[in-house]
């Protein structure tokens, strides 16, 4: 990601300096709580595409670093709920707010975060744009409820898996690499093309998460290894080797995944069967289908450097899972 943070280094420092000052409130809870998650240390990918997109076509003003602090409040606030939802005790590497603060708290100040995007959205003028990221809003909670729905449920389709990624993951990434031309009037054609790349990139981000939930490390992943399996979340890995499985091994994960009888070393035997199987190859390899499909949305348009570090992070995004 060299090549990006070099180009969006000083707006990014603007894009901070407001994400600080829209989290103040005379509320003592609700900075404690916001700053626990920002300053966490998280990659900041979804305002860095906002940024990038916006200056590949040179624009000129500030509205794209309201829009980056944006989507970056509106990632923060669904990762505190999502922690609520999933019952999570670890979020990049530190308790999760849920954990510090409590469930209330934790949604509470997600509400807050979401209700100051939308004021900076607002505050740039650009009604396209306040539609653009208010409908990702709205798909994303129905990719948490989709999610919700096909939880520990072994007969959900890849397809409905994909669908759930989609909304959940990928639509804040199109969004955010969508509003960037749409703030700097590009061409119709050209936005397109870059909401396209962050769908897929997206969808690939999701799927390399996915596979390290089973094949990583905690420090890569801020959480604990096998969360998904103790969650009991369907995800590729888990629907490629449940397909594949004789009857024995559709038992365990029927014990494992629906009925959350978990024991002492069932998350080792469930890493042997993914492997048996090659789930994780499988995800991955899907994961670099996407990824060269996000690398071809961009491909077509003017070579400028934002254009090429965006290409770049594509590789990046799939790498974490080696």
């Amino acid at each position: 990601m060299d090549a990006l943070v070099a180009l969006v280094a000083r707006d990014m420092q603007r894009v901070n300096e407001t994400i600080l000052s829209r989290t103040g409130s005379d509320v003592t809870m609700i900075p404690e709580v916001a700053n626990h998650l920002i300053s966490s240390g998280g990659k900041r990918l979804r305002p860095m595409l906002t940024l990038a997109s916006a200056a590949h076509f040179g624009y000129p003003g500030d509205g794209h670093v309201k829009l980056a602090a944006s989507v970056e409040f509106m990632h923060t606030a669904t990762l505190l709920h999502d922690d609520v939802v999933d019952e999570s005790d670890m979020r990049r590497g530190k308790p999760a707010a849920r954990m510090v603060w409590g469930n209330q708290a934790s949604v509470l100040v997600g509400d807050f975060l979401l209700g100051q995007a939308f004021k900076m959205m607002v505050e740039t003028g650009s009604l396209e744009c306040l539609g653009i990221l208010s409908h990702a809003a709205a798909v994303i909670a129905e990719g948490e409820v989709m999610q919700l729905a096909a939880a520990k449920d072994l007969n959900t389709e890849e397809a409905t898996y994909l669908a759930v990624i989609e909304a959940k993951t990928a639509a804040l990434f199109a969004a955010a690499a969508e509003v960037g031309p749409v703030i700097a009037d590009a061409p119709a054609a050209e936005r397109e093309a870059f909401r396209l790349y962050g769908l897929y990139l997206g969808l690939a981000f999701q799927l390399v998460d996915d596979a390290l939930d089973y094949g990583g490390q905690s420090g890569q992943l801020g959480k604990k290894v096998g969360d998904d399996f103790r969650e009991g979340k369907i995800t590729l890995p888990v629907i490629t080797a449940f397909r594949a499985g004789d009857v024995a091994e559709r038992a365990f994960w029927k014990r494992c995944i629906e009925e959350g009888q978990i024991a002492d070393g069932d998350l080792e035997h469930a890493l042997r069967l993914l492997e048996k199987h090659d789930a994780i190859a499988v995800t991955i390899a899907r994961a670099h289908d996407y990824g060269d499909r996000a690398r071809a949305a961009l491909a077509a348009l003017a070579p400028t450097p934002q254009r090429d570090a965006l290409i770049e992070v594509v590789g990046f995004s799939i790498a974490r899972a080696y």
